[in-house]
């Protein structure tokens, strides 16, 4: 996996950020401080913050902001981003002329900083469960499932032929996504053979509505609607049930970790350790983009559970290190959930960094994952 070159430099497969809003790149620093002194803020808070952000974006200006969030992201050493895209029409819900003016936008910005991306096309329908969606919330939305789907076959056959571009589907939340929506585009994504992402028990309020509307926790949900396999990502997978991790794991399907921003949003913690033990596949993604250091999400796969469990090391992984799963997690797992086949090329680190002196050779994957960052990449080849 790590091979030093023979002028010094080390190289390992580039990342992957499985999970991006890259417009929320234009928030970073704005939604750190409570509207009022007397104000904890939580996630909900700071969505109304992102909201606000949402309505001024024009496909000219979120293909900028994009460049900027995709820019960072390359110098962080990925070559692979998963984009959960859902700022589709205009601010009042109106369809541009063009509906994938937006999406080409943002495909556009990551073909121009190097990236491969997948474009997963959001499906999003309302604010819950019997209410209609809010003011910042409309030019997300879709009056119906089929109308999603022929935006995602256009998509389809726009970008056919691009090597560099995968197109999937992402039903937004089961917040924002009606139950009967969901087997319909489970069914178009399965027989598409095309990754299919969505916000999980991100919020235990999302799963209590989700109780309150269909008498089934989430991972049941989907379950039961057929949406499961093996190209399924469920995005955050904080706060599953037991054996919601047992669904998942059945399926083969992905579990994709967002640490910085699950840190930012005060959200949880995920049990990492339950989602390995039921076979979940694992991922990571910088989400948010309130911080890029995609070595550092790579790293609170393990990080994050030893804090959750009270244990100092919590899995032993079949071959090889934990450094090497954890790297894999972040490389070409993360490429596999977005619909590629490989980590998408390799990103460089010199040996003569500061942070690597005094490692030895055989423990310089350990030393990177474990004591560094994204901040010792020289280049992603």
């Amino acid at each position: 996996m790590l091979r030093i070159v023979d002028d010094g430099t080390i190289e390992l497969p580039a990342l992957t950020s499985a999970h991006s809003h890259a417009f929320q790149r234009a928030m970073r620093g704005l939604a750190q401080r409570p509207a009022r002194a007397d104000e904890r803020g939580d996630f909900w808070s700071w969505r109304g913050a992102m909201y606000a952000v949402a309505a001024g974006l024009t496909p000219e200006s979120v293909h900028e902001i994009s460049r900027v969030a995709y820019r960072e992201l390359r110098r962080a050493g990925v070559s692979t981003v998963g984009e959960f895209h859902y700022v589709h029409h205009q601010p009042d819900g109106t369809p541009y002329d063009d509906r994938l003016a937006m999406a080409d936008a943002v495909i556009a910005a990551a073909r121009a900083e190097g990236l491969r991306v997948c474009l997963l096309r959001v499906a999003y329908h309302r604010a819950g469960a019997g209410r209609a969606a809010e003011p910042g919330q409309r030019r997300f939305c879709d009056p119906t499932a089929d109308a999603v789907l022929r935006d995602v076959d256009a998509l389809r056959v726009k970008y056919r032929d691009q090597a560099d571009v995968r197109i999937g589907l992402a039903p937004h939340s089961v917040r924002a996504v009606p139950p009967d929506w969901l087997g319909e585009l489970a069914a178009y994504a399965h027989a598409h053979a095309l990754p299919l992402h969505m916000h999980v028990a991100e919020q235990p309020r999302e799963i209590d509505e989700c109780v309150a509307e269909t008498g089934r926790r989430p991972v049941e949900l989907l379950s039961e609607r057929g949406v499961l396999s093996n190209r399924f990502v469920a995005v955050h997978a904080t706060h599953l049930a037991p054996h919601e991790a047992t669904l998942l794991g059945d399926a083969a399907a992905f579990a994709c970790i967002c640490a910085s921003t699950e840190a930012d949003l005060g959200d949880g913690l995920a049990d990492v350790t339950r989602l390995r033990a039921a076979g979940a596949r694992l991922c990571t993604g910088v989400d948010s983009h309130v911080l890029t250091d995609v070595v550092a999400d790579v790293r609170a796969l393990e990080t994050g559970e030893r804090l959750r469990s009270g244990r100092r090391v919590t899995f032993s992984p079949a071959a090889g290190s934990p450094a090497e799963q954890l790297w894999r997690e972040g490389s070409v797992e993360g490429a596999a959930a977005c619909g590629f086949d490989d980590a998408g090329g390799v990103l460089q680190v010199s040996r003569a960094h500061v942070a690597l002196e005094l490692v030895a050779d055989d423990a310089l994957l350990d030393a990177i994952v474990f004591g560094g960052g994204s901040h010792m990449v020289t280049a992603v080849r």
